[in-house]
């Protein structure tokens, strides 16, 4: 797929980022240009002579007007950049949900009917996606220069990212982080398809969603002993844990997201929950599927699904 150094505008993100770079880039051309030339002039106009004596010239007001004008520059910038990052890292309600698992040298995505794709990702036109992602083995970054965003994929924690497509094609996606040798063969392309084309082509997933498959290891390990309604219960319940705070022993609290679900399974006495003791096992043995598998079903039980 032939590569555009200035890619084209694809997601609701685009033209706003490329806007502030653009700006940015103007802003610094100019004072760039415009410093260089007032050096060469007064180097011009004040350069040594025979007979020439130095004077020296304060002005206060010039000072604080030279100094004024950048700073304030400096902070529009600042501020619009961060207008533009929350927007960013403020994911919306009724997302569809993706998960990415970056792995030496391919990107292994899933969908949440389970239907799965290598390197290739497909989505809806004008619907918010949400992609939660993690790494097998070492650091990715997961790019996609139409949409302008890319994050890292991380090793054993989960990091998300959203985007909405404006525009229907086909556009790159690349590994922004070095990886290992053939760490520039690591890339795919996302297909951005009409609503319509993109419920069709999910309906050829697997017969098994991953709540389902969550929902069967689930009873499979005995998780129901524990997490259950009785009396005795021993864990705490798990309906509308997902996006609600956590009340933890200590007196701390947390809000239960992806990561903090994937942390109670592999190291469950790191936050134990007020009211129970630490009396969960780790499950060493769990692959990273089978984690996403179980948030996805402990999601399901939750008010609180995005």
């Amino acid at each position: 797929m032939n590569f555009s150094i200035i890619p084209e505008q694809a997601s609701t993100f685009a033209p706003n980022v490329d806007l502030l770079f653009y700006s940015l880039a103007a802003f610094v051309s100019i004072f760039t240009v415009g410093v260089t030339a007032v050096l060469i002039l007064l180097g011009i106009k004040f350069k040594a002579e025979p007979g020439r004596k130095s004077e020296h010239v304060e002005n206060m007001k010039l000072e604080l007007l030279w100094s004024a004008i950048p700073a304030v520059l400096a902070l529009v910038i600042f501020a619009w950049g961060a207008i533009l990052y929350f927007d960013y890292r403020n994911i919306p309600e009724n997302t569809l949900d993706i998960n990415v698992m970056g792995k030496q040298w391919m990107w292994k995505i899933q969908h949440s009917n389970g239907r799965r794709e290598v390197n290739e990702l497909h989505v809806p036109v004008g619907k918010p996606v949400k992609i939660t992602m993690t790494s097998q083995d070492v650091l990715h970054d997961f790019y996609i220069p139409a949409f302008r965003v890319k994050q890292d994929a991380l090793p054993a924690k989960y990091t998300d990212m959203w985007f909405e497509a404006t525009k229907i094609g086909t556009f790159p996606i690349f590994c922004a982080e070095y990886c290992g040798t053939e760490h520039s063969l690591m890339g795919g392309t996302v297909t951005v398809m009409s609503q319509d084309d993109y419920q069709e082509w999910l309906q050829g997933g697997p017969p098994v969603t991953p709540v389902q498959a969550g929902e069967t290891l689930f009873q499979q390990m005995g998780c129901i002993t524990c997490h259950d309604a009785g009396a005795a219960s021993r864990g705490p319940l798990l309906t509308n844990v997902y996006g609600h705070e956590v009340k933890l022993r200590g007196g701390e609290t947390q809000i239960a997201d992806e990561e903090y679900l994937r942390e109670s399974i592999m190291s469950p006495s790191k936050k134990v929950v007020d009211g129970f003791a630490p009396l969960m096992p780790s499950f060493p043995n769990l692959n990273d599927e089978d984690i996403l598998n179980l948030i996805a079903y402990i999601k399901s039980l939750s008010d609180e699904q995005q």
